[in-house]
């Protein structure tokens, strides 16, 4: 194991995370951790140089649809809905001074 974490770390990672652990669960924290971060030094040895950067581990293409309108201009109908309009728009009691 060649990740240690202190007694300090611990700490201070349960305070960020706003927990109070049992000294058994702080070491059960502090065991799982080190057993995390010996894991990616293992990651870091793998030589990558080759392999490009994904954000997707699928070949992901836009699925996005192309935005268009619909329902068109229905400023009409929609102010029949407003209690007070003014020059075409809802007309509100001003909230700001």
């Amino acid at each position: 194991m060649a990740n240690i974490i202190s007694d300090e770390t611990m700490e201070y990672v349960g305070i960020l995370a706003k927990l109070e652990l049992s000294l058994e669960e702080k070491e059960a924290a502090r065991h799982d951790m080190e057993r995390m971060l010996d894991y990616i030094d293992k990651l870091n040895e793998l030589d990558t140089s080759g392999v490009e950067p994904m954000s997707h581990i699928f070949p992901v293409d836009n699925v996005f649809r192309e935005d268009v309108v619909t329902n068109g201009d229905d400023r009409e109908n929609i102010l029949k809905n407003a209690p007070e309009q003014k020059d075409g728009a809802f007309k509100v009691p001003k909230t700001v001074e």
